[in-house]
């Protein structure tokens, strides 16, 4: 008995020293070390005792690193761990069998933190860090250890599968990257996501701290940020100079040949040069005033700006709905006084909307918080909707959401049906008694024109805009919106130079293809 009662005692230091599984969470979280709790959390989790203290939600087992492993810690969550990550976490110990642990612990635990330019010492060092922010599905992290070593660059992913009876869009699988300071960030790097519906499938190349994040918004660090802004000055600044040059190739045009449709571009460019000037005078101004300063010409240059971009869309719809009137109503099409109802609505519509909103005192200073790794309150301003309007989010939503989604959505009907009819026009070409070596060339060329059409097209119906969605999850996103939408003005230009050499080759040719025709169908 004697012996026993040894043995007992020696398990019970050894327990308490190593301390029970249930208090290990605890104990990390509030000892105030320069080592983060997550750090703290993984290195004793694998060798804590769990006892007679049954812990819910939580596994703790050794398993065979030869064969794959598949555990769930609760009936929403379940992980899939091929050997090969497995046999890697033995690292140089002979041992065929690993411990591994997984459970759920509560998201209130991790603390977003500011972002860091500068990998964190003895954390998982991704190639491109992309800073996600937004709603843990289910409020509960999924973490996962095997091992004592670190498990990274898997060749066969870890799969985790996160169930929800109740469908959510905009899921995105992320892992916990922590911080010296004790905070962290979610990311995405190295993690696929798979949604299916009540399911969504993880799959990893290491094991960390899991979760799923529900409409997640990402975060731009200082470095991207003061990169997107000088992308977006250059662009504005090269738009403004290109789409002078277009109005002057349009005015040319026009004189030459008078073409409604020339008059719709052209009104489209002086919105658009109103746009890139009002953004660049609006940053501009907004960089002298002090921090807390506003005045009357900030007031002005919001509502310069806001028409702008109502005034923008409003020439782009405009523009849809001219190719409407091309393409469908060939014939019986005339409108008397055509381009005055259509100033009317493309200049006199915004200009309603902006004067009902300075009568309310809507436009100001607009204030965008950043959160970075030197300053934690740091903010970027402009000359817009005012952050101190109570009802600013409202007329943000209404005007530069809803109604640019509406302008976007019907202009993307109508290049479908642009490229509709291309189909159905081409599709009858090419004469029967053309060589066949010819016949390829001219349906190449033919081919070639159609695509530049469309691209051009796009430009000017403003579909690029809708790219904004991808602004949301993408950092790539982000940057190919800012490239497309700040060289609208180079764009606008390259597309008045094709319209000039369109018209020389219609001037030059005797005849004209049927395409030709529908395109010049509105004339005076």
């Amino acid at each position: 008995m004697t012996w026993i009662f040894l043995v007992t005692l020696s398990w019970l230091s050894t327990a308490q020293a190593a301390n029970w599984c249930k208090d290990v969470l605890r104990e990390c979280y509030q000892n105030d070390q320069s080592t983060p709790w997550t750090r703290c959390y993984e290195r004793r989790i694998s060798t804590c005792f769990q006892g007679r203290h049954f812990m819910q939600d939580f596994i703790l087992q050794l398993v065979n690193s030869s064969i794959e492993a598949e555990v769930s810690p609760t009936t929403k969550h379940r992980v899939h761990i091929p050997s090969s990550a497995l046999q890697r976490s033995r690292g140089n110990e002979s041992e065929m069998e690993v411990v591994l642990v997984a459970t759920v612990l509560n998201s209130t635990y991790f603390t977003v933190g500011p972002h860091r330019t500068k990998a964190t010492r003895g954390a998982f060092i991704p190639n491109q860090r992309e800073h996600m922010q937004g709603t843990v599905m289910g409020g509960l992290v999924l973490a996962v250890k095997a091992g004592r070593q670190s498990v990274r660059n898997l060749p066969q992913p870890v799969k985790l599968t996160f169930t929800q009876s109740k469908q959510m869009e905009n899921r995105t699988c992320v892992f916990w990257q922590e911080l010296d300071d004790g905070t962290g960030n979610w990311i995405t790097d190295g993690c696929y996501t798979s949604d299916i519906g009540a399911e969504v499938i993880c799959s990893c190349n290491h094991l960390s701290f899991f979760a799923v994040l529900v409409n997640p918004v990402l975060s731009v660090d200082e470095t991207h940020s003061t990169t997107l802004s000088y992308i977006t000055y250059i662009g504005s600044a090269l738009s403004v100079v290109f789409t002078v040059m277009s109005l002057i190739i349009y005015i040319c045009l026009q004189r030459r040949r008078p073409e409604k449709v020339i008059s719709v571009h052209m009104h489209l460019a002086g919105a658009l040069l109103c746009l890139h000037l009002s953004f660049l005078l609006s940053c501009f101004w907004v960089w002298l005033l002090d921090e807390k300063e506003e005045g009357w010409v900030c007031f002005s240059l919001g509502l310069f700006l806001h028409w702008s971009l109502l005034a923008t869309f409003c020439w782009m719809s405009l523009e849809g709905f001219h190719l409407y009137l091309l393409l469908i109503q060939v014939f019986n099409i005339y409108v008397r006084r055509y381009l005055l109802k259509l100033s009317l609505v493309g200049w006199g519509l915004p200009t309603l909307i902006a004067v009902v909103c300075g009568s309310f005192g809507v436009y100001g200073k607009y204030s965008l918080n950043l959160s970075d790794a030197k300053n934690h309150n740091s903010t970027a301003q402009i000359c817009w909707v005012s952050s101190e309007f109570t009802q600013s989010l409202v007329v943000s939503y209404i005007t530069t959401v809803a109604f640019p989604c509406v302008v976007i959505l019907c202009n993307a009907c109508m290049l479908g049906l642009v490229v509709f009819k291309l189909w159905q026009i081409r599709g009858g070409g090419g004469g029967a008694g053309s060589s066949n070596g010819y016949r390829e060339v001219k349906t190449a060329n033919r081919l070639w024109k159609d695509c530049v059409t469309v691209l051009g097209l796009s430009c000017v119906l403003g579909i690029p805009w809708a790219l904004a969605s991808t602004t949301y999850i993408s950092l790539p996103g982000i940057y190919l919106f800012t490239i497309l939408n700040s060289l609208q003005g180079v764009f606008m230009f390259l597309w008045s130079l094709a319209l000039t050499c369109k018209f020389r080759s219609d001037n030059n040719s005797s005849t004209t293809h049927p395409s030709s025709l529908k395109m010049s169908t509105l004339n005076n």
